[in-house]
């Protein structure tokens, strides 16, 4: 038992020390490359927020980053990012310009859009391979990915670069590999839950009380694993149903709501769950909790696939594999948790400690989370 106490312990103090704790979503840029019959172009959509993490682009500290502010770091901005993007075709170094830079809105707030010019030594009709390198944020967000949109040959593929895999080639005549993009978006599926802080705290919400049984006016252990693991599978396959419902439909376009409400109906969400296990209003019906807020997560997880603006032959492709990845992201985190708190379930430890105070402490957090989201606010460096 002394091991189960270190380990859980360990575990839930990691969840809140943790120095980059998303409670947004994670760092990403959307890289799209086009080989035409003449040119090879491409775009660069970039976070604002990022940048004025790296090279400072709020001139005046007041929180705001205006269009002039970010027009007077143009050129600064340009080579940051070029500095960190390598293009080569059939071996042979490209250069890449910047012509133009424009601003555009993502679900998650403003983005730079670097218009890409490149030059090839060969021409588009002689690329077979073209081979990327990206480094954005590599030195100072090891958690940063770049989604890339390569269009060649009337083709359309999908790759996710990541601090771990810089560098990437592609056969530009070939057709793509569809299992290689499936692991790649599954791969990225795995990382967004296990980054996404507000989701794993809502699961955990849930999960907390599946070890122990409500006998008012107090909680007690659960009298046989057995019990604890249905309720578990009840909460989670409620949670996936839904997630992966509202997940397709967003990433489809066909239901489409606004980041701000999404994102501050999640930490909602996480504080109603918390809040539960201390005053308990929904007891044995904790799966039909998961399954309504999970509907409210699925857009969640679908901003990042709705960012990168996949073409229609590539939608069903990341779909699948990003939300499998969620679910085994998901299944990881229960088989980690389960055995350890259904051994801790009649220590005081785990009913005071992790059950009652991790609640509270959860349900602070996200309403934190909630103040900042629902009025653009910043009162957490995190």
């Amino acid at each position: 038992m002394r091991g189960s106490l270190v380990w859980l312990l360990t575990l839930w103090a990691s969840l809140f020390i943790a120095p980059t704790a998303h409670a947004h979503k994670p760092s990403d840029s959307y890289l799209s490359i086009e080989v035409g019959d003449k040119a090879v172009s491409g775009q660069w959509d970039i976070a604002l927020r990022d940048l004025d993490f790296a090279i400072g682009l709020d001139a005046d500290g007041d929180g705001n980053i205006t269009w002039g502010e970010t027009r007077a770091k143009h050129d600064e901005i340009a080579a940051y990012a070029l500095a960190r993007l390598a293009l080569q075709s059939n071996g042979a170094a490209c250069k890449v310009e910047v012509p133009q830079q424009l601003v555009d809105r993502h679900t998650d707030g403003a983005y730079t859009v670097l218009q890409l010019q490149v030059s090839c030594p060969q021409s588009p009709t002689q690329l077979n391979q073209l081979t990327l390198g990206y480094k954005l944020f590599a030195d100072i967000d090891p958690q940063h990915r770049g989604l890339l949109k390569l269009s060649a040959g009337g083709r359309t593929r999908t790759a996710v670069f990541s601090p771990d895999k810089p560098q990437q080639s592609f056969a530009v005549k070939e057709p793509a590999s569809w299992f290689t993009q499936f692991i790649d978006y599954g791969r990225e599926g795995v990382w967004h839950i296990w980054i996404g802080f507000d989701h794993i705290l809502f699961l955990l919400a849930l999960l907390l009380p599946s070890v122990l049984v409500w006998h008012k006016p107090r909680w007690q252990a659960a009298s046989g694993f057995a019990p604890s693991f249905w309720e578990v599978a009840k909460i989670v396959t409620a949670f996936t149903l839904a997630h992966s419902i509202t997940l397709s439909l967003a990433t489809l376009g066909w239901v489409s709501l606004p980041s701000r409400l999404v994102e501050s109906a999640i930490a909602a969400s996480v504080v109603l769950a918390a809040l539960n296990n201390v005053w308990p209003v929904f007891q044995g019906r904790r799966w039909l909790v998961a399954f309504c807020f999970g509907l409210i997560h699925g857009f969640g997880f679908a901003s990042v696939l709705a960012d990168l603006g996949l073409p229609q032959d590539a939608l069903l492709l990341a779909l699948v594999g990003f939300n499998l990845g969620v679910e085994c992201g998901q299944l990881a985190i229960v088989a980690v948790f389960l055995p350890l708190a259904y051994n801790l379930r009649q220590h005081w430890v785990y009913q005071r400690l992790i059950f009652i105070g991790g609640s509270l402490l959860i349900a602070a957090l996200a309403a934190v989370w909630l103040l900042e989201r629902a009025f653009n606010l910043e009162l957490v460096p995190f």
